[in-house]
């Protein structure tokens, strides 16, 4: 491999980790916001994100947690999709990429991904079916608002696991003759 692209490849690999400080930061700032919420409520405005749900807290407690919840879930979930991802990149060895260590976890990642795409797709109806409930959900629409990307980037990723997976094969074949 160049010099030129295992630069590259380095920037990425720190631009992966980056992103997942930044998630992880995200996932947490939120975990804070939903106890604050819960116990300070007149904190919320100076938190995180300012994300103020304390009158659906007030009308009712099950579609806060719920909404939380899903909110929450989503943004472990793409701290948990973006670890994979530095793992992966901190492990490969791409003078020789074709193992199937690298297959499986591009895999996992494609149903990480998969499964935010629709976890979060299932979050976005629900805060529609609670908007016609009378509910304001405006500040909510960021948290899901990519689901659909997702699930195609789900379906790109698991093209490329397929490829992997036969160039493993191809490899081991390759190795086997020599």
């Amino acid at each position: 491999m160049s010099a030129k692209n295992n630069i590259v490849f380095k920037g990425l690999h720190i631009v992966a980790w980056v992103i997942f400080v930044g998630l992880c930061i995200e996932a947490g700032g939120l975990l804070v916001n939903a106890v604050v919420s819960i116990y300070k409520p007149e904190w919320v405005q100076n938190l995180y994100q300012k994300l103020d749900l304390s009158e659906m807290y007030n009308r009712s407690k099950w579609t806060f947690f719920l909404m939380y919840t899903m909110i929450l879930a989503v943004s472990f979930m793409k701290a948990e999709l973006f670890y994979r991802v530095a793992m992966l990149m901190h492990k490969i060895d791409l003078s020789k990429p074709f193992n199937v260590w690298v297959s499986e976890q591009i895999l996992k990642i494609s149903y990480s991904t998969l499964f935010i795409g629709l976890f979060s797709y299932s979050a976005k109806q629900t805060a529609k079916n609670l908007q016609h409930r009378g509910y304001t959900i405006a500040q909510l629409h960021q948290f899901w608002e990519a689901s659909q990307a997702f699930i195609l980037m789900a379906a790109v990723i698991y093209i490329i696991a397929l490829i992997f997976k036969k160039g493993v094969e191809l490899q081991n074949e390759n190795d086997l003759t020599v």
